[in-house]
This record gives structure tokens, sequence and C-alpha cells, in this order.
């Protein structure tokens, strides 16, 4: 039943309103008095975090507030803040999703395993030994060499199919919920990039603009993009997805390389196929290569290699990375949704979620 539950819990939030977190909230939307230690001077005294102009502090009769401090932690306290928003959303959901459960057991007049029994167990197929070691000589040379490996492999695929039963079987009990209510994300650090020629895809005045800071040679930034083509898919309309550079030349030392061949590829309009093809070419990076992929995307060859022999974009990529580092990503891939960092090949529904968030206009900016 643990399991069921927790399959439950990342569903939950799409298909049953959640109930407001109130008190994620209220230390910063109320302001509460500092009581100063015995003999110390109030001036000195730094007030309990509040949101607002609220003094926190005085120095020589000049107060500092929350929102200067909040505003030069900037991203380093969103990701905290977020952090701690999460723990409490997920432990909500899993709430929600108990609750909703155990109402609708009690409406069928069943225990609520029976209910779990009947809607999902019964709903997955098992995994045969057959399956498992069909599965695994084909893919061994890939898997680790652990005498546990073939439970672990007999219990993925009936993961999924378990998941679309809870799914199913939420969206019948959320629609008999009543008294839901929903409160936004903690606020957010926004920052202005620099996006003049940068290449993107989708409408060019979408409402949610998704920055992302890659390094060609990364693998989780190569692993995030079947995710990115897929909020393309699911929103034609509403993001445009815009690429910056950001090699880490300390751990892929031919990134930049191929970060500044791609722009001479931008020059001729062709920077989204000579991306794809460099991403899976990767960690090589030769000119023999780059050279390669020009020409199966139909580049001037001439013209291409003059760009990259030059380093006409050199300056273009090294302000990439600094621009990154100065708005605090140090790792790729690194992503901003309308000036908000989001960091890491996020999975599918985490993005989701901050695009909606954003569509709705629900987080507060410092």
């Amino acid at each position: 039943m643990q399991n069921s539950f927790a399959m439950k819990t990342a569903l939950a939030i799409a298909l049953a309103c959640v109930i407001g977190l109130a008190a994620v909230l209220a230390m910063r939307g109320q302001q509460t008095p500092a009581t100063p230690a015995l003999g110390s001077s109030p001036s000195a005294a730094a007030a309990s975090p509040v949101a607002g102009a609220a003094a926190v502090a005085e120095v020589d009769g000049e107060t500092i507030t929350a929102d200067q401090v909040d505003k030069a932690l900037g991203p380093a306290l969103d990701k905290l803040e977020q952090q701690i928003y999460d723990m409490r959303r997920e432990q909500l959901d899993q709430l929600i999703s108990e609750r909703l459960v155990k109402r609708e057991a009690e409406r069928r007049g069943v225990t609520v395993e029976a209910l779990l029994a009947a809607e999902v167990g019964q709903k997955v197929t098992p995994v045969t030994d057959a399956d498992v070691e069909q599965f695994f000589q084909a893919n061994k040379e890939r898997l680790p060499q652990q005498p546990e490996i073939r439970p672990q492999i007999q219990a993925v695929p009936a993961e999924p199919a378990g998941g679309r039963a809870a799914r199913r079987l939420l969206q019948v009990v959320a629609r008999r919920g009543e008294g839901c209510r929903h409160a936004g994300a903690p606020p957010v650090t926004r920052v202005t990039i620099d996006i003049a020629g940068a290449p993107f895809k989708g409408p060019e005045n979408a409402p949610v603009t998704l920055v992302e800071f890659s390094d060609f040679h990364c693998p989780f930034c190569r692993r995030v993009k079947p995710t990115l083509a897929e909020l393309l898919a699911r929103y034609p309309d509403k993001i445009k997805l815009v690429y910056k550079d950001l090699p880490l030349d300390s751990l892929h030392p031919a990134a930049r390389s191929a970060a500044e061949a791609a722009r001479c590829a931008h020059d001729q309009g062709k920077f989204w196929p000579f991306h794809d093809k460099v991403y899976e070419r990767a960690p090589d990076a030769s000119p023999a290569t780059l050279k390669a992929i020009a020409t199966e995307v139909g580049l001037d060859l001439g013209a291409f290699d003059e760009c990259v022999a030059t380093g006409r974009h050199r300056d273009t990529v090294r302000r990439s990375v600094a621009e990154a580092e100065g708005f605090g990503a140090t790792g790729t891939p690194a992503f901003f949704v309308n000036g908000r960092l989001v960091a890491g090949a996020l999975p599918l529904e985490q993005f989701t979620r901050v695009i909606d968030e954003e569509l709705a206009g629900t987080v507060r900016s410092r």
C-alpha cells in the first residue's frame, strides 16, 4: 500500500486542488516583533524574518529591511524556500491522497486496502521471469552486475501501469472533493537575461520565456532534451525556449569549442539541427567532427570555417558564461523561467508546475 500512495503523491496536486499552504507563508506575511535580549540595545537587535519593508536591524539610525536582506540573498534564498515549500507540498499531496482514497473507500463500503487492490493492483500486469531475463540480456552491458538487479527490473515495468491506474482512481475521487483551495509558491527573485540574438524555439512573444544555460557535453543537459521537447509540444503557443551557453571548462574542456561552432551555425540559420547533432556526437568536438556536422546540416563550409577559425563568437560565449555565473548558475543545465532560476534536469511534472504558476500569475516576485 505504501508504494500505491507514493505513486499518488506525485499525481495528487494535478488531480485534486491543493489545500492552501498558509502556514508556509505566514511567517513572511505577518510581522512578529522581536524581543531584545536582556541588556541589549533594541536598535542592535535583529527582528524575526518578516516580509515587506519591516525593519530587521538598525545601524547608526539607518534601518535594514527584510526586503533588502532577501534581495541580497537572491536565488540562494529562493532555493531554500522552494525546498521547504516542496517538502510541505509533497507531504500535503500525500495527506490529500490518503484522505480522498479513504473517503472513496467509505463511500463504497470497503476498506482502503480492498479499494487499492481493486482499482490499482489488479490493473497491473505482472512481469514474468522470462520478461526480466530478456530485458537483462538485451541491456546487461549497461546494467550493474548486482544480485538484486533482477528484482528491480521486474518491478520497474509495473510502475507506469500502477501510476496510470492510481491517476484514474484519483480523477474519480477528486471530482467528489469539496472545500479545497490553493496557495501560491514562495516569492522568487527574477533576473533580466540578455537574449538578444540568441537562438530560440516557439513564439517570439510567448507569455513564458524559458532560458536554458547549457553545456554541449553535459550528460544531464542531454538527458533533459526530451523533456524540453515535450514542454514545447504541451504548450505550443505559451513557451519561448531560448538557448544560452554555459560550458563547464573544468569538466568538459571541448564544450566551449562546440558552443562557438554552434553560434557559427546560428549565423546561417541552422543552430537547432547543429545543436542536435553536437549532442549526439558528444563529447567529440574535434574540428573534423564539427566540420562533418556542418556538412550534414547543410552549412556553407567556407563561411563556417572562417567563423570558427577567427573566433567570431568567442566573446558571445564568454559573455553568456559570465552572465550565468552572475545570476548564481554554477552548474548545468540551469533554467530561468521568466527570469526565475530553476536549476537542474528536472522531471516534466516540476517544469509544468512552474510554467503553470507563471501562466496563472500566482508567484510573487521579491
